[in-house]
């Protein structure tokens, strides 16, 4: 290939890409993003459906509400926002549900679209609403950020670089799945895609104690539940530089350092209706 065709086609990438940026809610990071909401919630619909296929809903009627009550807390708060700053184009497609799963995981998850499950294991951690509130907060920041589109974008930058977008986010194509796996699963290099994992991370505390927040939630009690669960892992953790969280007192540190921003959102007078 000629140089000048080289440079024509490194720059028409680069426009691509550029032209494909957008801009985080609220913390007004740019970020990459080439993969459409439509494609990526039809992909996430689908998965999660066949999730609840193969795990078992809990029976405990008053913890599935308390942890209903407490998603639909934050998802009107956070919704209520962004109307009142014009912002409600941000959630067009989102299909908001909360459920709790049968499991030991002390974990919890947001797909793209809002589905959002906690693990029963994560419950004596949580411990109440306000424990609830941390995890789901920073769980529907993944979403709201919309860190599955831009893992997925990047998954496409680098392992597919020249084949057509399209091609690739056909609903049935092998690589859609590939892209799908990339981003869920653990097919990320260390050397790229971890450290936009820890962002993404650092990036949900921030946006899930504002969330938390405008649900009249109380950020300082953040702090609380991140250092139970630092406790229950008693450092046994990899070294941080390959983890895709942040270590334990990073997080922590950072979280205090976030809560007076959070706390301007704060309003328990105004809880929106669970």
């Amino acid at each position: 290939m000629k140089i000048e065709s080289v440079r024509s086609w490194i720059a028409l990438l680069m426009l691509g890409v550029l032209a494909s940026c957008s801009t985080v809610p609220v913390t007004g990071r740019r970020q990459l993003n080439m993969v459409s909401d439509p494609a990526i919630m039809s992909m996430s619909l689908q998965q999660y459906g066949d999730f609840l296929k193969t795990h078992t809903l809990s029976t405990d009627a008053e913890q599935t509400a308390k942890i209903r009550k407490v998603g639909h807390r934050i998802q009107k708060g956070v919704e209520n926002y962004f109307a009142r700053i014009g912002m409600q184009s941000e959630l067009d497609g989102y299909q908001w549900e909360f459920n709790l799963v049968e499991g030991k995981e002390i974990n919890a998850f947001c797909m793209p679209g809002g589905k959002v499950v906690v693990y029963t294991g994560l419950l004596p951690v949580a411990r109440d609403d306000n424990g609830l509130a941390v995890v789901m907060g920073h769980e529907i920041a993944h979403a709201v950020a919309k860190h599955g589109n831009e893992r997925m974008s990047q998954a496409l930058a680098m392992e597919m670089g020249g084949v057509a977008l399209g091609v690739a986010m056909s609903n049935e194509s092998s690589q859609s799945r590939q892209l799908w796996t990339m981003v869920y699963g653990m097919g990320a290099s260390v050397g790229y895609m971890l450290p936009f994992s820890r962002l993404h991370e650092s990036e949900a505390d921030h946006l899930g104690l504002i969330f938390m927040a405008l649900a009249g939630y109380d950020p300082h009690t953040a702090v609380d539940f991140w250092q139970r669960m630092a406790g229950i892992k008693g450092g046994k953790t990899p070294p941080e530089f390959l983890s895709t969280h942040p270590s334990d007192q990073t997080r922590i540190e950072a979280i205090k350092e976030y809560i007076p921003e959070a706390m301007t959102y704060y309003r328990p007078k105004d809880i929106p209706a669970g």
